[in-house]
């Protein structure tokens, strides 16, 4: 083994010195047959213009220029609507991976009450028959109330916040139904009962 070793170093670290090399021309050589660079073959410039010409377009190549020209506002607004639904897209899949994570990791409890509350739309659907109008209004209902069984303190506070909404709704149209009746009923000329008419 150490042999090997002798005779893996022993060319190696002859090839990490460094040596200075001398040349010195022959005393009998001729310096009548030096050849300057430029007279290489390898460095000459060949004589003579080259000049570019370009090939005549084919008509192949002018119909897809001209398909290119009637497909570029297209392309632009695809472009431009891919570039404007791109980070919508992103943020609904991203939502979905999150929603997907959070079923896969649900608190305990998470599924039974999701059902109960599930069960209780269904009941509202089933108990809003013949109406269009109990159709969207008691799905909701039976679902707010089977959620607030589950989770009052949040369903406190949606409902502190859609009763100030709506209060705010009920004022806002009390203030522009009475607007309009002050402006169509009660002009002087509207009202039959007026001294005026007497």
């Amino acid at each position: 083994m150490f042999k090997v070793i002798q005779r893996c170093l022993g060319p190696a670290s002859l090839s990490l010195l460094t040596f200075r090399v001398y040349a010195a021309p022959k005393k009998d050589s001729p310096h009548k047959n030096y050849i300057k660079v430029d007279e290489l073959s390898l460095y000459s410039v060949p004589e003579g213009q080259s000049k570019f010409v370009e090939e005549p377009r084919t008509q192949l190549e002018e119909n897809i220029s001209q398909l290119r020209h009637k497909c570029e506002p297209y392309t632009s607004w695809c472009q431009e609507k891919y570039s404007q639904t791109k980070p919508p897209v992103e943020r609904f899949v991203q939502w979905g991976l999150d929603n997907y994570d959070y079923f896969q990791n649900a608190p305990p409890g998470f599924f039974p009450r999701l059902g109960v509350i599930g069960f209780a739309g269904f009941l509202g659907l089933i108990f809003a028959r013949g109406s269009k109008i109990k159709k969207l209004v008691y799905p909701p209902f039976f679902m707010g109330l089977g959620a607030s069984v589950y989770y009052p303190q949040q369903a406190i506070a949606f409902a502190q916040v859609s009763g100030e909404k709506l209060y705010d709704w009920g004022l806002r149209g009390y203030i522009v139904v009475e607007d309009l009746w002050k402006q169509h009923f009660q002009k002087p000329g509207n009202v039959k009962n007026s001294p005026g008419n007497k």
